[in-house]
C-alpha cells in the first residue's frame, strides 16, 4: 500500500511541476505527460505497456481539444509505424524458431564441434547465442541457450571458473547480438522510426554498419573471458550429456523444421536485397509471419508467445518522440544547451556514454525513448539516432542491466565482479569506438 501511495505522490509531482515553471501551456502539458510516462517506464512500477496506453489517452484529452494535430487519430497514426510490423514479424519468427527446434539444433552442433577444447566450446556458445539474438529477442535467445547448456552446467561446480565464463559469455553475446539487425532489440526500432521521414534505413544498410560492430564486440567479449581459462582446461566429461546428436536434431527433423528454415532463409534474403526489389522490410516481415501461420508451424494459441508488451513499449516510444518533436519541446531544450562549443567527437562520446550508463540501470528501450530525441536535437545528424541506439545496447555491466544478465545470475555461481569488469570495459571501449568511427563508417554504409 505504501508503495502505491509513494508512486501516486511522485507521479502527481511530476505532472504538476512543469505547469509551475514553463510559461507555454502546451509545452508544460507535453513535459508533464512525458515526465509521467518516462517515470513509469524507468521505474517499471507498472507493466511497460501501461505508459503507452496512458500516453494515447492523455495527449488527445490534454492537447487534442486545442489542436487537431493531437487528436486520437493522429496520435495512433504516429504509433502505426512500419517498424512495428517489422518487429512483429521478427517476434513471430523467433517463436517459430523455438517451436521448430532450430536453436537446439545449433547448440547441439556447437557442443559436438567443441571436441575437447574449452576455448572452442566457449567461442561456439557465444557465437550461437549472438546469432540467435540477431533474429529473436535476447531474452528468448539466452533462455534457449541456457536450457541447452543445463546438462553441461550440471557437470561443473557452482564456483568453477569455466561454468562462470560460459554463463557470462551467454549474457554478453545475447546483449550484443541484438545490435546487428533492425529487429534485434527495441532501441534499433526507435532509431529507425525517428529517421523514417528524413532518412529511411534499409535492413541491409543497418547490418552493413552494425554487423561488423557486433562481431567485434562479441569477439572482444570472448577474448576478455578466454584470458581466464586455465591452460589445462578441457571439456572431457562435461559436454557428453548435452551433445547427443539424436536429441539435438529431433526438433529440426520434424515436419515443421525444414519449411521454417526455408521461410527464415527467404525472409533474410529478401531483407538483405531490399534495395534491389524495393519491397519494404516491414512488408517482408509480415509476409514471413503470415507464412509461418499458414503452414501451421505456429497456431493461433502461439500468438500468446509474441512479446506484445515490448511491441507496445516501442509504439509508445515512437509516439513520445513524435509528440516532443511536434510540440517543439526538444528544439526549445536543445537551444539552451551549448553543445556547439564542444568538440563533435567529445559531444557524441558524452551522449553515448550517458546513454550506456542510463541503459545499465533501466530498460535499454526506455533509455532510447528518452535520449534519442534529445541527442538528435543536440547533435542534428542522421547518424546520431543510430549511434545512441547502439550505445543503449552497450549498457551491460550490472546484473540488473539486461534480462540475460539477470537470467545467468539466477543460474547461481556468477558473482558481481564476474559480469561487471568485462561489462564495464566493453561498455566504455564500445562507446569510445562508435563515437570516433561511427559517422565515417555509417557514411560508407550509405547513411550520410
Amino acid at each position: 500500500m505504501k508503495r502505491w501511495i509513494l508512486l501516486f505522490l511522485v507521479t502527481a509531482v511530476l505532472a504538476v511541476l512543469p505547469l509551475a515553471f514553463i510559461d507555454s501551456l502546451m509545452h508544460a502539458l507535453t513535459v508533464s505527460i512525458a515526465a509521467v510516462c518516462l517515470f513509469l517506464w524507468i521505474t517499471e512500477a507498472v507493466p511497460p505497456f501501461v505508459p503507452t496506453l496512458l500516453l494515447w489517452v492523455l495527449v488527445p484529452i490534454l492537447l487534442g481539444r486545442s489542436d487537431p494535430a493531437f487528436s486520437l487519430q493522429r496520435v495512433l497514426s504516429w504509433a502505426a509505424d512500419p517498424v512495428i510490423a517489422l518487429f512483429f514479424g521478427g517476434f513471430v519468427l523467433g517463436a517459430a524458431a523455438e517451436r521448430s527446434g532450430l536453436a537446439r539444433k545449433l547448440m547441439g552442433l556447437a557442443l559436438r564441434s567443441a571436441a575437447d577444447s574449452y576455448r572452442m566450446l566457449l567461442l561456439l556458445v557465444i557465437s550461437v547465442t549472438a546469432f540467435l539474438s540477431m533474429w529473436m529477442s535476447n531474452i528468448a535467445a539466452a533462455a534457449l541457450v541456457l536450457a541447452c547448456l543445463h546438462p553441461v552446467l550440471a557437470n561443473l561446480d557452482r564456483e568453477d571458473v569455466l561454468r562462470k565464463l560460459l554463463l557470462v559469455g551467454v549474457a554478453l553475446a545475447a546483449d550484443f547480438g541484438g545490435m546487428a539487425t533492425p529487429i534485434g532489440t527495441g532501441p534499433n526500432a526507435i532509431a529507425i522510426a525517428s529517421l523514417s521521414e528524413a532518412r529511411p534505413i534499409s535492413f541491409l544498410a543497418w547490418m552493413s554498419f552494425a554487423l561488423p560492430l557486433t562481431v567485434g564486440m562479441v569477439g572482444a567479449s570472448y577474448l576478455l573471458l578466454s584470458r581466464r581459462i586455465p591452460r589445462n582446461a578441457n571439456t572431457r566429461g562435461i559436454v557428453s550429456a548435452g551433445a547427443s546428436p539424436e536429441e539435438s536434431s529431433e526438433g529440426i527433423r520434424g515436419m515443421f523444421g525444414r519449411p521454417f528454415i526455408l521461410i527464415l532463409a527467404g525472409a533474410v534474403l529478401l531483407w538483405l536485397t531490399e534495395p534491389l526489389h524495393g519491397v519494404p522490410a516491414s512488408v517482408i516481415s509480415l509476409a514471413a509471419a503470415a507464412a509461418v501461420f499458414v503452414l501451421g508451424i505456429l497456431k493461433k494459441d502461439d500468438l500468446l508467445k509474441i512479446d506484445w508488451s515490448t511491441l507496445l513499449l516501442i509504439a509508445g516510444g515512437i509516439t513520445l518522440g513524435r509528440l516532443l518533436e511536434q510540440t517543439g519541446v526538444i528544439k526549445g531544450l536543445s537551444d539552451n544547451v551549448p553543445f556547439d562549443s564542444f568538440d563533435p567527437t567529445l559531444s557524441l562520446f558524452l551522449l553515448c556514454l550517458a546513454t550506456a550508463l542510463l541503459s545499465a540501470l533501466m530498460s535499454n528501450t526506455a533509455t532510447a525513448v528518452l535520449l534519442i530525441p534529445l541527442a538528435t536535437a543536440l547533435v542534428p545528424h542522421p547518424s546520431t539516432a543510430i549511434l545512441i541506439a547502439i550505445a543503449a545496447s552497450l549498457g551491460v555491466p550490472l546484473v540488473i542491466s539486461t534480462p540475460p544478465n539477470a537470467m545467468v545470475f539466477g543460474e547461481g555461481g556468477v558473482r558481481f565482479g564476474d559480469l561487471f569488469w568485462p561489462g564495464i570495459i566493453l561498455m566504455v571501449c564500445g562507446c569510445l569506438l562508435i563515437s570516433i568511427t561511427g559517422r565515417p563508417v555509417l557514411s560508407l554504409a550509405g547513411i550520410d
